[in-house]
């Protein structure tokens, strides 16, 4: 990839090349997202971006002291604690709220009161989910055999269950890599991948279908439905619905069909206008 060797720049002005500044540091900020890995020095991140080493550096130095990029070691950079609360306060103005909650409680009927989860990347821990919403009915998860501890940490993998591997496939092979090479929970259904190879090819089939499947992943005798919840092309999480194997020993296409569009309803809410957009 050629690189721009045009010379000094300022904020909001073209450069000779028609890229202005605020657009290569757009450009470096999400290289680091494309190449993923722990940290990246200036030529690497040059080379991604097709800018000049000199362009990256400088945008590099005024990072760090606005808290954009941090530099771990010498030459060697990571994203910063501004980009975090910039994606944070993102977040927060996509929230789902009680509209979010109405469409599970409508997809709990829709499904014939199975029941109903909503899971997000967690915002801190590693690339894990954590369950925000529930609607369950009447339903007591102990006596279902779901406790807290089921719901809080055997189901925070994206290694396990069809909510998890929703997540993980639409994320980047680096972090995909960082997941396959974690432990299976020990508390995992009998239905779990344990086979990396195996799960690899489960992620391609659910970016292939838009939805999973889940046979006792996550615990024995219940089977799944998970369908992604995007923000625009970025994953957010997955709405899962979880039946008892006797129920439901194959999910029924009105079943898929009712989650897909239960993700689709939350995804445009997702990724509406902020309060102060234009439609």
């Amino acid at each position: 990839m050629g690189r721009n060797t045009g010379g000094g720049e300022r904020a909001g002005q073209a450069s000779p090349g028609g890229t202005s500044h605020i657009e290569r540091v757009f450009r470096v900020q999400s290289a680091f997202v494309e190449l993923g890995g722990p940290s990246h020095g200036p030529g690497e991140l040059a080379a991604a971006t097709g800018l000049d080493d000199s362009a990256v550096h400088r945008i590099l130095q005024s990072g760090v002291y606005q808290g954009t990029f941090v530099r771990v070691s010498r030459g060697q950079y990571q994203l910063g604690s501004e980009a975090a609360r910039v994606g944070m306060q993102a977040l927060a103005h996509s929230s789902l709220g009680n509209a979010g909650h109405t469409v599970l409680e409508e997809l709990r009927t829709a499904t014939a009161d199975g029941l109903v989860f909503l899971y997000m990347l967690a915002p801190f821990g590693g690339a894990q989910r954590q369950c925000i919403d529930m609607v369950v009915g009447d339903s007591d998860l102990v006596e279902l055999g779901m406790t807290p501890r089921d719901v809080l940490s055997v189901t925070r993998s994206l290694r396990t269950g069809a909510s998890g591997r929703t997540i993980l496939a639409y994320l980047s092979e680096t972090i995909q890599t960082q997941v396959l090479a974690e432990p299976v929970p020990t508390e995992a259904g009998p239905g779990v991948y344990t086979d990396n190879n195996e799960l690899l090819a489960s992620l391609r089939e659910v970016r292939d279908q838009g939805f999973a499947l889940g046979r006792q992943e996550c615990m024995a005798g219940w089977n799944s439905c998970a369908v992604p919840v995007m923000w625009d092309d970025t994953i957010m999480g997955a709405v899962l619905v979880v039946k008892p194997v006797a129920v439901m020993p194959q999910a029924p296409p009105h079943v898929i069909e009712a989650t897909k569009s239960a993700a689709a309803a939350l995804s445009r809410m997702a990724s509406g206008p902020w309060p102060s957009a234009v439609e």
